[in-house]
């Protein structure tokens, strides 16, 4: 398998691996009561509520405060339904860059801004909504962790690019950068 094939293939694995995370990450925020529910049961049954008990406080009032509000204003779950639906959406975009690469780079650039700004919003927003400072740090691993397959993705499309850009191109982008 000649350079160019292999670091397509290799773009594509990480492409579907984030694809793949994406939809995950969206299919969970659909149920939100049940998997509270689950995982306060599974919780009480293990010794974390006697290691942390400010943890295990609050999950218990997330999984209250939305079997509250699923009684009283279920449509306020909505919000979290369209939270899932963006989720999808943004996975379908990556797409692009999986048909593309080097034509869809943009994608990967806009998925890595959009990791970097989950950084200032849990900052200013978890503070304002009472979310514990520790939730918020989970909250800005995940565009931490997110920005990483990203950047490996960008790197590899990049080099993508160098190896296949027709002579005349590259030599022009060296003329003009």
């Amino acid at each position: 398998m000649n350079e160019p094939a292999a670091l397509l293939r290799r773009i594509r694995v990480w492409l579907i691996f984030f694809i793949v995370c994406l939809v995950l990450s969206g299919l969970t925020a659909f149920p939100l009561v049940t998997e509270l529910d689950w995982l306060t049961d599974v919780l009480r049954s293990s010794p974390l509520p006697d290691a942390m008990p400010g943890f295990m406080e609050w999950i218990e009032r997330c999984r209250d405060g939305l079997v509250a509000t699923e009684a009283a204003y279920p449509f306020i779950l909505y919000g979290t339904d369209w939270l899932a639906f963006a989720h999808l959406v943004i996975a379908v975009a990556f797409y692009g860059p999986y048909r593309d690469p080097v034509r869809n780079v943009w994608v990967i650039e806009f998925g890595m801004i959009a990791c970097a700004g989950i950084i200032p919003l849990a900052l200013i927003c978890g503070p304002i909504r009472g979310i514990p400072f520790g939730w918020s740090l989970i909250d800005m691993a995940f565009g931490v962790f997110g920005v990483i397959p990203l950047a490996i993705v960008r790197r590899k499309i990049k080099r993508l690019e160098a190896l296949t850009a027709p002579i005349g191109v590259a030599a022009r982008a060296a003329l003009s950068g």
